[in-house]
């Protein structure tokens, strides 16, 4: 059974309005993402417009390396969401005709009653996921980097202790309670579209880039068979035993998967009867198989690009673009035709967002998170908080009208040159590529007495530039190892930053696209939900028709600026080398 009994109050307020009057004609598809500290909802027209949406805050854990949630909770908040966004958006439940669950790729546990079952020293069972950024398994995932399984080629040759082995191995070792207790291990996506049809089938996404499921053996499979089943065959059994997990594969990985399927493929026979009645919807519409929250970023962005003639000639014109998802983390997608092997970048992972490509993943594990800490920990925060509320802005406006103030007081001829004397290494909760260190630390190099809201400026100017320098090394280094990265489009709340977008312009020293929906990974999501309908055939399909441009952010063309940015990514570069340097140094001194 599930359990539908609240354990959290949920702070969305809900009103009673008249129900909508459905238009027959109209097909709208709804996008659900669970992101760190909310779950939103969103629904879509035929075009892809926003139509509507709303977000309800979810319960989160934090006890040092360790970050947990309760997927009931997280349920609350989505019914409360969904039902929000289709009393804003004046959409009948009738008129939903598709809808799609991306996540963070948190790690859930439940029995064979589908109760939660706690992964949590505490062991408090409402504490059932361990999220995505926990960092308990440094030491799983080492140990499990030494047996260099050929797996791990796929994932850029290590495991990170945010992938899901090295915490399920963790969760084997130290709570052995709940580890024989568990039914399922899920991927919070795919327990999300299992909890709304009852379908354990999972998606090529969260298995492939999460799991060490590898998908081109599985598409070989399919072709073997000359059929369309999804039995899961791209697990490689020899890793599982080899790393102590060999439990997992008994009763053909019935508790990791049985069944795989690409993105978006309708599961079951659609929402039941109960998840239909918690959301507001009707029994029976169609709900494709999930992505991940950064991967339903990409597809709901990657096809935004003006249209132009060149593009329209060149089909490979999708492998010069980078997406960069930018939120509490930062993740940064490409895809390419051919397999490319790049040490340190997680991938190559077949299909795991569009169709048929190769996708390389990198990624920065801590940029809105960085920023809120630099900010919220600065004795200037509270005032500036005050003041930015008074004007009803938010903090980084303010910021960003603060710097453009100085540039001019300061007679500089580019904002970016206030923050000369400030440098930053934004690895405070370690390096996910491209040097895939996880014990790397953040580094602040400049720093003062001064307590002023000008000092917090600088070094939020400074953060951001920092962050940019480390897209640009991941950037560079994807394209050293064989892709050809023109163009970078950009979704997610950081997106939204004009002096954000405009350092990482200039930095890297492309054009970055923004899309015309804001809303990019609810976009992804509602997008499974349309190809689950069958409104479209296809993933790409769907892209190409529901994806669409906004503006066009260019790099400076000014010399000076580039000239800037080359000397303080060369001290960027350096920043880690030092830090590589002292822990030597301070090894050999405690040896």
């Amino acid at each position: 059974m599930f359990i539908d009994t609240p354990q959290f109050p949920r702070t969305t307020e809900m009103s009673s309005p008249k129900s909508p009057v459905a238009d027959p004609l109209r097909s709208v598809f709804l996008g659900v993402d669970v992101g760190t500290g909310s779950a939103r909802a969103g629904l879509f027209d035929e075009e892809g417009k926003l139509l509507g949406s709303s977000s309800s805050p979810i319960q989160i854990w934090k006890n040092g390396a360790c970050v947990e949630q309760s997927s009931t909770d997280i349920w609350l908040a989505i019914c409360a969401a969904v039902k929000a966004a289709c009393s804003q958006a004046k959409v009948a439940p009738t008129e939903v005709k598709g809808l799609g669950f991306a996540a963070t790729c948190s790690l859930v546990a439940v029995d064979a009653d589908s109760s939660p079952v706690s992964v949590s020293w505490s062991g408090d069972s409402r504490r059932n996921v361990i999220v995505w950024m926990d960092h308990r398994a440094v030491e799983q995932a080492e140990k499990i980097n030494s047996c260099n399984s050929p797996v791990l080629q796929y994932c850029g040759g290590a495991l990170s202790p945010e992938m899901q082995p090295p915490k399920l191995l963790w969760v084997k070792e130290n709570l052995q309670e709940s580890w024989a207790m568990v039914f399922r291990w899920m991927d919070l996506s795919d327990w999300l579209s299992y909890r709304a049809t009852g379908d354990d089938t999972r998606s090529l996404c969260t298995t492939v880039c999460k799991w060490t499921y590898l998908g081109h053996a599985h598409m070989q499979h399919i072709n073997d068979q000359n059929s369309r089943d999804m039995e899961a065959c791209g697990w490689d059994d020899e890793f599982w035993e080899e790393i102590g997990l060999g439990d997992l594969i008994e009763g053909h990985h019935a508790k990791i998967g049985r069944s795989v399927a690409f993105p978006g493929h309708p599961l079951g026979s659609g929402l039941t009867p109960t998840a239909a009645k918690e959301l507001g919807l009707v029994p029976g519409i169609p709900v494709g198989t999930s992505l991940i929250d950064a991967h339903a970023g990409g597809v709901g962005v990657i096809e935004s690009v003006p249209p132009s003639e060149a593009e329209e000639h060149d089909k490979d014109a999708i492998s010069n673009r980078m997406v960069l998802v930018c939120g509490t983390s930062t993740c940064h997608m490409g895809v390419s035709r051919s397999k490319l092997f790049i040490p340190g970048v997680w991938g190559p992972f077949w299909s795991a967002m569009v169709p048929e490509y190769w996708l390389t993943e990198g990624g920065q594990s801590a940029t809105g998170a960085l920023l809120d800490h630099i900010i919220e920990s600065h004795a200037a925060s509270p005032l500036l908080a005050n003041r930015a509320a008074s004007q009803k802005i938010s903090v980084f406006d303010l910021l960003n009208k603060l710097l453009e103030t100085m540039m001019i007081e300061q007679k500089k001829s580019f904002v970016a040159a206030l923050a000369e004397d400030l440098h930053v290494l934004p690895d405070h909760h370690g390096n996910r590529s491209p040097i895939a260190d996880p014990k790397s630390k953040g580094v602040i190099y400049g720093l003062t007495l001064d307590t002023s809201e000008k000092q917090l400026a600088l070094l939020y100017l400074a953060a951001v530039q920092g962050i940019a320098y480390g897209t640009r090394h991941i950037v560079e280094h994807c394209n050293a190892h064989g892709h050809k990265i023109n163009t970078l489009l950009a979704c997610g709340g950081l997106s939204k930053n004009p002096i954000y977008i405009q350092e990482h312009a200039d930095i890297i020293g492309c054009p970055i696209i923004l899309p015309r929906e804001s809303e990019s990974v609810l976009l992804g999501a509602a997008i499974l939900g349309a190809v689950a309908s069958r409104k479209y055939w296809s993933l790409s399909e769907a892209m190409k028709s529901l994806n669409a441009s906004g503006q066009v952010i260019h790099p400076s063309k000014d010399p000076k600026v580039k000239k800037y940015h080359d000397a303080k990514y060369k001290i960027f570069r350096g920043l880690y080398t030092q830090q590589l340097e002292f822990r030597s140094m301070m090894a050999q001194a405690l040896a």
